[in-house]
């Protein structure tokens, strides 16, 4: 169950950033052929929910004109398998254009951002739709009353946050109580084995009675370095060689001072010998395990990609007691006990 919404969402989930309509020399008809493939086969293994963004792709909205075209082409196709009644969409505002009233969360900007993305995504609605990130310089009031305005006209059926901070997120959902509006009902953070503070420590309260937040959390394998592909160096054609991308070579190098790389290492030698399967595998069960975790989000480019993802459910049934205890002594970053609420005020800019 994805929080409170009443909808019931797969364990993985498709996403959209940094898989289609951004690589260099991509055409739209390819885009849409290979999502085509993937997606085809991600509802063949019972995924059902497919995010996306309005600042996905090159240019930005190419991703979502991607996903709406084989949607649109998938369902002439299958009907039956591709009825939008059974198809979870999702997509978030925050990033629209350069201008300066092209993004953040105003009430214009959210109203024009959301029938933008409807017309490129080539749907009447979108399921779930989150303010992708805090914006300093909109009173959460009027986020909230603009987004309540967006459910209550049937563009949207719930809204959610994206990397919001406990008290952003506590103070739109009260905020919403009191004056009788629709409450933020999702959360899409980042969180894998490498990111755990915010989903395993700062968000601890907003998972009980009365916020049940749900999550759709991205980036399960910290961009691809979990896989162990960047343990030595950076593949050509890897996600770190494309235009657009280059803050990820900064975030690499960082997890190396951390010496993240070498627990990596460890980790890819127990996964293989204690449990039979890839990192890949093991970092994605690491973070179905977590009961707190409502969706994991794939980024999939290609059928043999999804194949190993979806690989990763048996790993969960086989994931012990005491294989989660010598993979936390590997990876020695559990985050101290709740402590209280946390996390940025809403003035604070919040990037990555």
């Amino acid at each position: 169950m994805l929080g409170n919404t009443g909808l019931q969402v797969s364990v993985l989930s498709f996403g959209f950033w940094a898989t289609y309509g951004v690589k260099d020399g991509l055409t739209h008809d390819e885009g849409v052929n290979m999502a085509k493939t993937c997606m085809s086969q991600a509802r063949r293994e019972g995924i059902n929910l497919f995010d996306n963004a309005e600042t996905y792709g090159n240019p930005a909205g190419a991703a979502e004109e991607i996903m709406g075209e084989a949607m649109v082409q998938l369902h002439k196709e299958d009907p039956e398998t591709w009825r939008r009644s059974e198809i979870i969409v999702s997509t978030k505002i925050f990033w629209g254009g350069v201008g300066v009233n092209e993004r953040g969360l105003s009430r214009k900007h959210i109203n024009e951002g959301l029938d933008a993305s409807l017309k490129r995504l080539k749907v009447n609605y979108v399921d779930l739709l989150f303010c992708h990130r805090p914006d300093p310089f909109t009173p959460t009031e009027t986020i909230v009353r603009s987004m309540t305005d967006i459910v209550r006209s049937g563009r949207a059926t719930a809204w959610g946050t994206s990397e919001w901070s406990a008290q952003q997120i506590t103070e739109a959902y009260w905020m919403a109580v009191v004056h009788g509006l629709e409450p933020p009902q999702i959360e899409q953070p980042q969180y894998n084995m490498l990111k755990r503070e915010r989903v395993e420590n700062e968000y601890h309260p907003l998972y009980e009675h009365p916020y049940n937040i749900g999550t759709t959390i991205w980036s399960p394998l910290a961009s691809g370095i979990l896989t162990g592909k960047y343990n030595n160096g950076i593949p050509e054609g890897s996600r770190l060689t494309q235009n657009g991308y280059e803050f990820l070579i900064d975030v690499l190098e960082k997890h190396k001072e951390k010496r993240n790389i070498e627990k990596i290492l460890k980790l890819t030698d127990y996964a293989s010998s204690n449990l039979g399967c890839s990192m890949t595998e093991l970092a994605l069960a690491w973070c179905v395990k977590n009961k707190n975790v409502s969706t994991v989000l794939l980024g999939i480019t290609k059928p043999e990609q999804l194949e190993e993802n979806i690989g990763c459910l048996s790993v969960v049934e086989n994931l012990t007691s005491e294989h989660m205890e010598n993979i936390e002594k590997i990876l020695d970053n559990k985050p101290e006990a709740y402590a209280g609420f946390g996390g940025a005020g809403m003035r604070q800019i919040v990037t990555i």
